[in-house]
């Protein structure tokens, strides 16, 4: 975890450094969510699809895949 003292600008702009935004992987021209949580501002970037798709939260082969599906129509009472 890093800690920065930041500049705020005139109208409100919070300068960050460089590798503040490598480390949280805000990227230019992405897109970030500012919250306000416990009265502390925490900003967060927001990966693309593109990034998202690169890293699988769920690696499966066909069998499994029908096994599971077969599983979730017999509990809605559709299977067969």
């Amino acid at each position: 975890m890093s800690e920065q003292m930041l500049k705020v600008g005139k109208k409100g702009e919070i300068f960050t450094s460089k590798k503040l935004r490598a480390e949280a992987k805000i990227k230019e021209g992405g897109r970030v969510r500012a919250t306000v949580r416990e009265g502390r501002l925490v900003i967060e970037a927001i990966p693309t699809i593109e990034e998202l798709l690169r890293n699988p939260v769920l690696s499966i082969q066909v069998k499994g895949a029908e096994r599971l599906s077969e599983e979730a129509q017999r509990e809605e009472g559709i299977y067969g």
